[in-house]
């Protein structure tokens, strides 16, 4: 009895227009933001810590030539992963949670791929300074503020 009452939900195989309401979300401005970067994935039989390395090249201070071209070729490895995702999600016949599964991995994979990105350009570091001075600013307006409240309830 396929897709009957009796099957959970997660069960059930995905429809086409469920598919094509996440292959649509993968294409949207800004999808990938708050998503999560895979901790593993496993391209070429190899199983690789992704979150960490990523995580690694955002904190450091400088990339060194070797990581330009570690951070290149790894870009290129995820484009290649998560086109066959994409395709898989496209093609394959699957559950509803398998579909969403495999919607999430290729979302991280996207997000990674624009992580990497952003180190190769330099942009995280920018990103980071900017915000930081920023943040001094207001402290410092707010800080102002309440000595400027201070003096005028009497209290310095």
């Amino acid at each position: 009895m396929a897709n009957g009452p009796d099957k959970a939900d997660s069960d059930l195989l995905i429809t086409d227009r469920e598919r094509k309401q996440l292959l649509a979300a993968l294409h949207t401005r800004l999808f990938w933001v708050g998503e999560k970067i895979p901790y593993f994935v496993e391209i070429d039989g190899k199983k690789c810590k992704l979150h960490d390395r990523v995580w690694e090249l955002i904190n450091k201070e400088t990339i060194s030539d070797d990581e330009k071209q570690e951070i290149e070729k790894c870009i290129e490895l995820l484009k290649n992963k998560e086109r066959i995702d994409e395709l898989e999600l496209e093609t394959k016949e699957m559950t509803r949670e398998e579909a969403k599964e495999l919607f999430d991995e290729t979302a991280g994979l996207l997000r990674a791929i624009m992580d990497l990105r952003e180190i190769e350009e330099g942009i995280s570091k920018e990103k980071e300074k900017a915000f930081h001075e920023m943040f001094s600013t207001q402290r410092t307006e707010e800080i102002h503020r309440w000595l400027n409240f201070l003096k005028d309830v009497g209290k310095v």
